[in-house]
């Protein structure tokens, strides 16, 4: 008999992407013309599990190492059909996305406008949460029936669904991988016994209350690190764009591992690779009962970044498994 495959949760956003390439970010009162526009399904919670999917097997998607489960809520429109369609062409799982009706509250799907600067490749963001706002924390009851190896959540849904799927999730011994964004401030007993916690350095500066800044010194950073273990984080990570990222785990484990050198061309849904890299890692080595290594996953997380970032969009940049050959 066939084992049943590890399965990765992501409980979040669901959004369709209003991309616009642009000379360069808008000042004040500004008008731009864009070079051209896309519209393409995103949102965090579902290019996490995009990245889960596509990283965790290859494009005849008859390989796959882990079985990947959304978590959300959609819209009765066609943004909502097109983000479930490109989720299951990906071999995600989306019998947990939940259809807001019409005439319910918060009923069409969320939507983010991306704003891509063609010299650099950064972006600027701005989100309407729509059906993500619809989901509440009595929609997580669910999550012990799931019993995922790993769950993984941001922060584009209620702040408060996220705290219960803390709360249920500890309760149930289920992983958690907490990737806190958009920032906001969290309760400390968010921090208490979170398993993996990734975050950029805007959102170590608000977390942490420390000027952004002060982070380009790597002592800092550090220093920073070891106060969200004390917290009783076991495994972090905190991301530096271009520089690389910086681990720290309860172990012992810590380091600074460098960025890839590419071609930036666009960095949507970098920091969602890195993070759906991450999540197969984890539970690829749990469901081998191997100890994880914290240093090898950001090393080869941080690889996987580099291929999206030299490619344009969000799902469709992520690499598939077999694309990631390091040389």
């Amino acid at each position: 008999m066939v084992s049943p495959l590890p399965t990765i949760c992501v409980l979040g956003s669901l959004n369709i992407d209003l991309v616009y390439y642009i000379p360069h970010h808008p000042l004040p009162g500004e008008t731009l013309t864009s070079s051209h526009s896309d519209v393409s399904p995103g949102g965090k919670g579902a290019n996490q599990a995009v990245a889960c999917a596509k990283l965790s097997r290859s494009r005849t998607l008859e390989d796959a190492s882990i079985k990947v489960v959304m978590s959300g809520a959609v819209g009765a429109d066609a943004h909502g059909s097109t983000l479930a369609n490109s989720l299951q062409s990906y071999g995600v799982d989306t019998s947990e996305v939940v259809c807001r009706q019409s005439h319910t509250e918060h009923s069409t799907t969320g939507n983010a406008i991306v704003m891509v600067d063609e010299r650099t490749g950064q972006n600027r963001i701005i989100i309407t949460p729509g059906a993500n706002a619809s989901l509440r924390p009595e929609s997580v009851t669910n999550l012990a029936n799931l019993k995922p190896s790993l769950l993984v959540m941001q922060l584009e849904i209620p702040l408060d669904t996220v705290l219960q799927a803390l709360v249920t999730a500890k309760s149930a011994g289920i992983p958690v991988l907490l990737n806190p964004a958009p920032a906001i401030q969290l309760p400390e007993e968010a921090y208490d016994g979170l398993t993996h916690l990734i975050l950029n350095e805007t959102e170590v500066a608000l977390l942490a209350q420390v000027e952004e800044a002060e982070l380009e010194d790597l002592n800092m950073v550090e220093k920073t690190a070891s106060k969200f273990l004390a917290k009783g984080v076991q495994n972090l990570v905190i991301t530096l764009g271009a520089r690389g990222a910086y681990y720290m785990s309860k172990k012992g484990q810590k380091g600074f591992v460098p960025a890839a050198k590419v071609d930036v061309v666009d960095t949507t849904a970098a920091g969602d690779t890195f993070i759906g890299m991450y999540s197969v890692l984890v539970v690829e080595a749990s469901s081998r009962n191997l100890e994880f290594d914290i240093c090898a996953a950001v090393t080869k997380s941080t690889f996987a970044s580099a291929k999206t970032v030299s490619r344009k969009g969000a799902q469709i940049s992520i690499p598939w498994k077999d694309e990631l050959i390091l040389t």
